[in-house]
């Protein structure tokens, strides 16, 4: 059962002028998207993974073939000169092929400094589905506009999201053996396949340990200096060894947002992953899912509208405390609070309102059937909040 990706439309459209890379994690669906719907719109193209030996081949030889549009390139950063060689291949033939770009790390990392590829791709990051995505809902919303919401409530399809997270097979499967299974390949791949081929790292065994306690540290601010005395390692190693995690795409941070009129913290981020259904603890898990999907919104926001969107939380010394706050160009848009069943408007979100001048104000339970607004904030069910994103 293959389902379209909510990506594309954009990339078929960006591909007129552009190149076009797609990064995201391991099993996200980046092969599917690019090979099975954006290549629809194309009389032929041709695919090239660079862990295939014939391929690699191919690519390093420049053999292309004369009738197809559409070039398709996975994981190629692998390769150290990957930068020049399709730069040199686009800037010849730009006007004979399309070309896209997918790889499991970051491959706008090489946006910084010195990209020779500068001004000749857009970059797209590729989320797990989420409910509006599974619904066939679509972002509505305009910069400090309210968010638009439909009618309807999907609970059905959110305790599917919750159990199974979004990525594609253990989603659309649906099996908790599956899910287990699925859960243990995927780490192991990552490490084998993904991560050893592109970083140097001494002690792997620590590193995978890393990975076994980060679910744990979901939704709570990230201590380096206690996860170095958990694995009973360098404040360096562990700090490297998260970066390298993040930069494959296996958990994210946000920071806490800095404003004049507050005083926040300046320093611990909280850390999310990318698959919550990692994350045993259920508030855990819950909050995980409301952040990978207000992570998503910010990112096509940015990625395809060009806005300059932002994920962050509030604290402040005093440890009053928001989950989330997206913001634009740095300055607040809509805050939103995670409970799973408390609807009894959070104090923390008034005041951080009234501090930082907030327009709009989101309590979001897991609870079912709630939608009501109590002085100034919407109280509602993530099954409704949700499916208006992307």
């Amino acid at each position: 059962m293959l389902r379209d990706r909510y990506l594309t439309p954009n990339i078929v459209e960006d591909l007129k002028e552009k190149m076009v890379f797609v990064g995201g994690p391991r099993q996200v669906g980046k092969t599917t998207l690019c090979r099975d719907f954006v290549a629809s719109f194309f009389k032929r193209h041709a695919y090239y993974n660079w862990d295939n030996r014939a391929d690699r081949k191919d690519i390093l030889k420049a053999a292309w073939p004369a009738d197809a549009e559409l070039l398709i390139f996975d994981e190629l950063h692998k390769y150290k000169a990957w930068k020049n060689l399709i730069k040199g291949e686009y800037d010849k033939l730009k006007n004979k092929y399309r070309f896209i770009v997918t790889g499991s790390a970051r491959l706008n990392l090489y946006r910084r400094g010195g990209d020779s590829l500068q001004g000749r791709y857009h970059y797209y990051r590729l989320h797990p589905f989420s409910l509006a995505e599974i619904t066939k809902g679509s972002v509505k919303a305009l910069p400090f506009k309210e968010l638009f919401f439909s009618g309807d409530f999907f609970p059905n399809e959110l305790e599917s999201l919750h159990i199974y997270g979004g990525f594609p097979e253990p989603f659309i499967k649906q099996r908790q053996r599956h899910l287990r299974r699925w859960h243990n390949e995927k780490i192991e791949r990552m490490f084998r396949e993904d991560i050893q081929d592109l970083q140097v790292i001494r002690d792997i065994g620590s590193m995978k340990l890393l990975s076994d306690i980060l679910p744990a540290k979901v939704g709570s601010l990230l201590s380096v200096n206690a996860i170095r005395e958990d694995l009973e390692v360098s404040y360096r190693a562990a700090a490297h060894w998260i970066d390298v995690l993040e930069s494959f795409y296996y958990h994210f941070r946000i920071y806490p947002y800095a404003g004049k009129r507050i005083r926040s913290l300046k320093k611990e981020p909280k850390l999310y992953l990318w698959d919550w259904s990692e994350v045993e603890d259920e508030a855990a898990r819950f909050e995980n899912m409301i952040a990978s999907h207000l992570l998503k919104f910010v990112h096509f926001l940015e990625d395809y509208e060009g806005y300059k969107a932002e994920l962050y939380f509030l604290r402040d010394v005093d440890k009053r405390e928001v989950d989330f706050i997206v913001t634009i160009d740095q300055k607040p848009w809509f805050a939103v609070e995670a409970k799973a069943s408390d609807d009894r408007l959070s104090p923390s979100l008034l005041y951080f309102k009234a501090r930082l001048k907030i327009p709009y104000l989101y309590q979001v339970l897991k609870k079912e059937g709630i939608d009501k607004l109590e002085k100034g904030a919407r109280i509602i069910s993530a099954s409704r909040f949700l499916a208006s994103l992307i």
